[in-house]
């Protein structure tokens, strides 16, 4: 992490954090099509679920009331992609933050991509016991 950067603690520190961030998602050439696939150009209003979505995990606003999982696991994605994502993400958070909030931001991605992964190669293949 570079120095003098802030950590995140307002509601603008996690616009800058989801714009940043899901503008590399948009032109990565693995994850974004699939966003794309998903959002159909509909970004504003998928930015504005993950403002609520990061607004809630990080700065406890509640404002996220979805169930974020079941929208992901028809999505056709494995390792190589959470491993991207998380990427990305890792990449945006240390190019702008620096702090106890953004090292938490970092620490629920990577929760996120695991429980995640994990969650859909269960339900792919539940006899699959690891």
């Amino acid at each position: 992490m570079s120095e003098n950067l802030p950590d995140i603690q307002t509601e603008d520190d996690i616009r800058l954090l989801v714009d940043a961030f899901y503008s590399r998602v948009q032109t990565d050439d693995l994850i974004g099509p699939i966003f794309e696939a998903v959002v159909q150009g509909h970004w504003p209003r998928h930015l504005a679920t993950m403002y609520d979505f990061w607004s809630s995990l990080l700065l406890s606003t509640s404002r996220y009331r979805g169930r974020p999982f079941p929208k992901h696991l028809a999505l056709p994605v494995d390792s190589r992609h959470f491993q991207r994502w998380l990427n990305l993400f890792v990449e945006t958070v240390e190019a702008h933050f620096d702090g106890p909030k953004a090292d938490e931001a970092l620490y629920k991605a990577g929760n996120l991509a695991s429980i995640f992964q994990y969650r859909i190669e269960q339900a792919r293949n539940p006899l699959n016991l690891l």
